[in-house]
């Protein structure tokens, strides 16, 4: 939902709120899938090196 044309804080919280209450639950995630199927994944890098995330 875009609130950038509403100015006050609490108003632009309570629009965002109902738009959550609203909006169709999201279905569950199935037995069968990781949990973490869907994060990005590190690379492996050389021995000795740091771990940098990309």
């Amino acid at each position: 939902m875009n609130t950038k044309h509403v100015s006050d804080r609490k108003e632009r919280k309570a629009l965002k709120r109902k738009a959550r209450a609203e909006a169709p639950a999201k279905p569950k995630r199935a037995e069968t899938v990781a949990r973490g199927s869907m994060k990005k994944k590190v690379k492996k890098m050389a021995k000795g090196q740091t771990i940098r995330k990309r």
